[in-house]
């Protein structure tokens, strides 16, 4: 089959296409025939090698964590799944390899594609929704007559977080750049804010949850912009949290080094009473079969930017890269 593979981490010149043996499938795994898949930040930090503190992958390496298509085997135990189901799936952290021809996915990391997508707007979808099903529904608890400030909000997590905390009937205020204000409105915000030309702590105020997609300095302030009792949620890998290390396992000594480098968003944290939470997503199918309901109920749009073919990987990592994207790039296999 053909994939897209790194043997070394660096910048784009170390993916190439090549043909590769068809992945080993398990006893609670489905082989499936990938339609489409969607490119992520992951999936740059992980080419880039700027993960590999946290998962320790094995060379040749296919990229991609996400995906749609369709079900060709299935393993020994499965049950949830049949040859010929279509279905779109975020593959487990540690079993990445969607920018293929085939791809093995749990049977418990699955959903069943929305049935009123095309299999390029679900490969968009699981990643992202997932991170913001985690952050505003697990994490954050967020609910009806609430507010939530979403950052990045043309983004693909940001542009399914706000759809996601309409339905869930807060109020939702967004950080955006001018020429998108619009569509973010129409996606279900609020209060649109021209991160350019206003400082969002000072519109944003008295929310319950922040997901911060930025980490650094834009993460310390975020702080301003919750209440006490509330939550800021980051998913920038730039600044895990102590907490968050030491549930990975990680050396002590690393832990020690992310507690300092995260100590102005714990003293941020501190002073307004606020917890500070850093996750990285993980793979869910019943949370998809969740988000796949609410797809097909209309109460999230997938938002697509532009599709590439798979021998045009290199081009879909650098504009993705290039932060030019309004919602998600995707990979066309089929």
């Amino acid at each position: 089959m053909k994939a897209a593979v790194i043997h070394r981490y660096g910048s784009n010149d170390v993916v190439s296409v090549v043909d590769i043996d068809l992945p080993t499938m398990g006893a609670t795994d489905v082989l499936v025939r990938v339609h489409a898949a969607s490119v992520n930040p992951v999936d740059i930090r992980t080419r880039d090698g700027k993960l590999k503190t946290l998962v320790k992958y094995r060379f040749p390496l296919v990229l991609g964590n996400d995906l749609s298509g369709v079900v060709v085997d299935v393993g020994s135990r499965v049950t949830r799944f049949k040859q010929g189901d279509a279905i779109y799936a975020r593959l487990d952290t540690n079993r990445i390899g969607t920018f293929a021809e085939f791809a093995v996915v749990r049977d418990g990391a699955a959903a069943l594609k929305p049935s009123n997508l095309t299999f390029e707007e679900a490969a968009s979808l699981p990643l992202v929704a997932l991170t913001a099903w985690q952050a505003l529904v697990e994490i954050g608890k967020l609910g009806a007559a609430q507010r939530v400030l979403i950052h990045a909000g043309s983004g693909g997590v940001g542009s399914i977080a706000i759809q996601l905390a309409r339905h869930l009937g807060a109020t939702v205020f967004t950080t955006v750049g001018a020429r998108n204000v619009e569509l973010v409105t129409r996606l279900g915000a609020d209060v649109a804010i021209d991160y350019r030309s206003e400082r969002f702590e000072e519109v944003a105020k008295d929310c319950d949850v922040v997901l911060d997609s930025a980490g650094g300095d834009t993460l310390v302030r975020c702080f301003e912009c919750v209440k006490p009792g509330g939550v800021v949620v980051s998913i920038n890998s730039s600044t895990p949290s102590p907490a968050f290390a030491r549930s990975w396992g990680l050396n002590p000594l690393i832990v020690f080094a992310i507690r300092v480098l995260s100590r102005k968003a714990l003293a941020a944290a501190r002073k307004h009473n606020a917890r500070y939470e850093y996750f990285f997503v993980r793979a869910d199918g019943e949370q998809l079969r969740e988000i796949a309901a609410l797809v097909e109920s209309g109460a999230i749009t997938p938002l697509v930017d532009k599709v590439f073919r798979l021998d045009e990987i290199r081009d879909a990592l650098a504009y993705s890269e290039s932060g030019r994207a309004t919602g998600k790039v995707v990979i066309k296999v089929v």
